[in-house]
């Protein structure tokens, strides 16, 4: 234990010469403690205490709660796109192949910088989905993917706004929130029940963009090991490992539900 905090310790010291001072005094930047404590409590919520309390309840009808939701996730996407492209991305003023940290207070990288903390909070709002899973009595949707995803993607969101809110960094941003805007628009269609659902054949591609979306992140993050690009190292691996983690359980996934269901067709 005493050697796991002084392992931890040493790595925040290490990260220190790495915290982007424009962002120091934003909401729950100081420090990843609370972001850190709200991913292990939703963890422990998820997959302990809130299928217990649902064991012996009927499960709720959550119809237009689902619909509500849905559609604020799509119009938050949506706007989170925009701001990835109009701040950078998509003005022709970013590289795809190195874009560095620019410090500076100019308005352009400003607007990025904020929309990359927008980010960080938008994954707080995602784990509402895994609440809503539970509450229907869908636990075999909160499988090891689902709540792993969900679970880091906090304090992974953190560190971007902590570290690298502008720059080669908000890639993965940019990316997530466009696939979000295809997955929170099939939810809200898939929500309004069976008229609807019978439409929806378009399911299982959704795993497979997810899987793509990894893809080009590992790709776009470890390209800088062979360019000279002022961007460090270390997120450099971070993106790309965690981008690999994810491949590997969605793939899976996509294995276990969709080719093993066409051998048994």
């Amino acid at each position: 234990m005493i050697s796991s905090t002084h392992f931890l310790s040493n790595v925040f010291l290490s990260l220190k010469k790495y915290e982007d001072p424009r962002t120091s005094s934003w909401p729950l930047m100081s420090s990843p403690l609370p972001t850190l404590a709200v991913c292990l409590v939703y963890i422990f919520l998820v997959k302990f205490v809130g299928p217990k309390l649902m064991q012996n309840r009927k499960s709720f009808n959550l119809r237009e709660v689902l619909i509500g939701y849905n559609f604020f996730q799509v119009a938050f996407s949506s706007w989170l796109f925009y701001e990835f492209c109009a701040s950078g991305w998509l003005t022709g003023e970013y590289s795809f192949r190195c874009q560095p940290i620019d410090l500076s207070t100019n308005p352009r990288t400003i607007r990025m910088v904020n929309v990359t903390w927008w980010y960080y909070v938008s994954k707080f709002t995602e784990l509402v989905e895994t609440v809503f899973f539970i509450m229907r009595k869908k636990f075999h949707q909160v499988n090891a993917l689902h709540v792993y995803h969900h679970g880091i993607m906090p304090l992974s969101g953190w560190l971007a706004a902590r570290y690298y809110p502008d720059g080669h960094g908000t890639f993965p941003g940019l990316l997530n929130t466009f696939v979000h805007i295809v997955m929170y628009s099939y939810y809200l269609l898939s929500a309004f029940g069976p008229r609807i659902q019978k439409y929806l054949w378009w399911k299982k591609y959704l795993t497979t963009m997810q899987m793509v979306q990894f893809v080009v992140i590992m790709v776009h993050a470890l390209q800088l090991f062979f360019v000279d690009c002022n961007f460090p190292r270390i997120f450099v691996w971070y993106m790309g490992l965690l981008a690999l983690s994810f491949y590997s359980l969605f793939s899976n996934f996509y294995r276990t539900a969709y080719r093993a269901r066409k051998l048994k067709n």
